[in-house]
């Protein structure tokens, strides 16, 4: 979509392509928040009287409100065209096939591997962090809870009933307005179910929706072209606003999550390539730019229209990408599923320091059984990850402070679970298109070079 450069083909060395633009952002973005964050707040100390600590602070606040701006106009760009992306792709691609049994037996199939491969995020999460014990010695300070107080009232995981129940929409006007990509798949699903009976009557609806779709993969390539400057934005101002410091108090528990990702990244997506035969370079090749705009972004929504694209390039099926790229987003949550394993036990053991109670194994299992089940019901939830673990919290007895300290550095936390979420889901749509026998090897190679 956005890199129509072959990888065999040679460009002047001045040329960068799109995935190297947006490394060159991230760094430039880290270098503008590092030094706005020590313009002004450089000097402020516990010793610098209150108003000249908030002159500064506001100072800062101004200054980022700008950078801000620019990172949530490149956001909003993205996110306008996922609905009828979404809607399109589906409709195009199954109603084009014309056969319905294929889509409930791709909807099995990929409910099957989210479901595994979710498990083992939670295992992995759960093993590193009982290694490393990054909460050990850590004091649950009695701070300000009042913002997880107020997401533990307001905002909460969906039950299962109610998953099931908000997956199906009202008004699909409304859905596609609160950008809700379960409810958008479902009615997609369903209208291309009808396209697909109405016989000749629905082939000027399949024609329109495949223009749209095509429409909608020009569009996005405009809107990538900036993105450089949207990731330069979006880095610039998490670190301008958190500061390099933030990321000490907690680094512990940040390099658990870090090195934990790692750990499933290369174990248990390893073991998924090899298994699934999956040509290594090329998916690499295909997956950094959208995994690159997920991480600077911390939104994976933003990376969702290079996804769709990369993935049918890369020679995974129309239908099978418009079909499990948008259904992971809600059920294949590989990296926010083992940040709340990580998380949880964190908590858990930064509190054993305070009360001398200690959390057992048998309380972590049970853990990841309530987080299996509650981490997919969050599609629709604001700041999901938080809320799920807030809501785990409660279950366990476990003080809210634990959160409370966390959201110092979520926004660092944010950019690793959400990159690794787009990965996994882009190997979901590989799986599933090699489990149905209709993966492109040669188009894999032709596109993003041998293997």
């Amino acid at each position: 979509m956005s890199d129509t450069t072959k990888p065999n083909e040679s460009k002047p060395w001045y040329h960068l392509s799109l995935g190297k633009q947006m490394v060159l952002g991230l760094i430039v973005g880290s270098i503008v928040g590092w030094a706005a964050n020590a313009w002004y707040m450089g000097g402020i100390d516990a010793n610098t009287p209150p108003n000249i600590a908030q002159q500064a602070k506001d100072g800062l606040d101004g200054f980022m409100a700008w950078v801000a701006l620019v990172r949530d106009v490149f956001l909003h760009l993205i996110q306008m065209m996922i609905a009828p992306l979404v809607f399109a792709s589906i409709v195009q691609g199954i109603a084009g096939h014309e056969d319905m049994k294929k889509v409930g037996r791709i909807g099995v199939k990929a409910i099957v591997y989210f479901e595994i491969v979710t498990t083992l995020a939670l295992g992995v999460g759960l093993l590193m962090v009982n290694l490393i014990h990054p909460g050990k010695g850590i004091v649950l300070a009695a701070g300000n809870t009042s913002t997880v107080t107020a997401m533990a009232q307001h905002d909460r995981p969906l039950t299962v009933i109610e998953t099931i129940l908000h997956a199906f929409p009202k008004s699909i006007i409304d859905a596609m307005a609160r950008g809700d990509v379960l409810q958008i798949v479902i009615f997609s699903v369903i209208f291309a179910m009808a396209v697909s009976a109405a016989g000749e009557a629905g082939k000027p609806i399949l024609l329109w929706c495949d223009s749209l779709r095509i429409v909608m993969f020009k569009f996005a390539g405009l809107i990538m072209t900036f993105a450089p400057v949207g990731v330069a934005a979006a880095i610039a101002d998490t670190v301008g606003l958190q500061g390099l410091k933030s990321l000490f108090g907690l680094g512990m528990l940040l390099m658990t999550l870090y090195i934990s990702l790692i750990v499933f990244v290369v174990l248990v997506f390893g073991a998924v390539i090899w298994l699934a035969r999956i040509p290594l370079r090329p998916f690499v090749r295909a997956v950094r730019e959208p995994f690159l705009l997920a991480f600077a972004t911390a939104n994976s929504e933003a990376a969702l229209p290079d996804a769709f694209a990369r993935m049918e390039r890369l020679g995974v099926p129309r239908g099978i990408v418009g079909f499990v790229l948008p259904m992971g987003y809600s059920f294949n949550l590989d990296g926010s599923t083992l940040y709340l394993a990580v998380a949880g036990v964190f908590i858990a053991q930064a509190a054993e320091t305070v009360s001398g109670v200690h959390f057992t194994v048998w309380h972590q299992f049970t853990m990841m059984l309530v987080l299996m089940l509650t981490s997919k019901g969050v599609a629709a939830v604001p700041r999901a990850s938080l809320v799920v673990l807030i809501a785990a919290l409660q279950s366990f007895q476990l003080p809210l402070e634990g959160a409370a300290m966390i959201l110092g550095i979520d926004a660092f936390m944010d950019m690793a679970r959400t990159s690794v979420n787009v990965l996994g889901n882009c190997i979901a749509s590989v799986v599933v298109a090699r489990w149905e026998g209709e993966f492109d090897d040669k188009a894999a190679e032709r596109e993003f070079g041998s293997a």
